[in-house]
């Protein structure tokens, strides 16, 4: 019961209309008897259920570690500027890149305990997110917070190939805890976290992230940058 139960997680709040949209095509596509357009209808209207599922995650909770923000895979691991729009200088940091495909996790999470000073918008194009200049190309929402470590740690939503809108309820001067909700992406997309000078990857490439639970570094710690192999 407990298996059958774990499937059946909450959906949020901004796919209820999106659910019901696909429900009800799936119903007038029952009142043409065409049993093949009813197969498709339903697979349509579970699959969006599935998408806009937001189900809780366990945070570890301790003082400098940086949580995954994101579901999907770690597509990259990679010294890079943060982007130009929040204002950080042009050294490079690590930054930790996330890709979500369309039957991941869409719920953002945000990565440390801190505060939101500042954010920024950019309009932009809708190239694959796997591209590396989907970074600077598309549209995408910048986030800078200042750890309880007192670090500034960046962490960006960008927009993909189908993804067409960015959200992001968080605002400038909350103080959150790693793990809380500050966005979604429909419908396919990635998240970069630029982490703070001199603070290594504890994840590798190819290595499969859990927003909220995963943990990608250590603010804290002095472990070099980790690699992987398949196994």
């Amino acid at each position: 019961m407990e298996t059958i139960l774990s499937v059946f997680v909450p959906i949020h709040r901004e796919g209820h209309k999106f659910v019901g949209v696909f429900a009800v095509i799936t119903f007038l596509l029952f009142l043409t008897g065409i049993d093949f357009l009813v197969f498709v209808g339903v697979v349509l209207t579970a699959w969006c259920a599935y998408f806009f599922r937001d189900p809780e995650r366990v945070t570890p909770n301790r003082e400098g570690l940086v949580i995954a923000p994101a579901d999907g895979v770690v597509q990259s691991v990679k010294d890079s500027v943060p982007p130009v729009e929040l204002d950080m200088g042009s050294e490079t940091c690590t930054r930790v890149t996330i890709f979500m495909n369309v039957f991941d996790v869409h719920v953002n999470r945000v990565p440390v305990d801190g505060k939101i000073v500042r954010q920024a918008y950019t309009p932009g194009k809708y190239l694959n997110a796997s591209l590396e200049k989907a970074c600077e190309d598309n549209e995408r929402h910048a986030i800078i917070m200042e750890t309880t470590s007192g670090n500034n740690i960046a962490f960006v939503q960008i927009a993909g190939l189908v993804a067409r809108r960015i959200l992001c309820w968080a605002e400038d001067g909350n103080e959150m805890k790693a793990g809380e909700r500050f966005g979604l992406i429909r419908f396919g997309s990635r998240v970069d976290v630029y982490l703070p000078k001199g603070v290594n990857s504890l994840v590798a490439v190819g290595q499969r992230a859990i927003a909220g639970e995963t943990v990608i570094a250590n603010e804290k710690g002095r472990e070099k940058q980790r690699d992987g192999e398949i196994r």
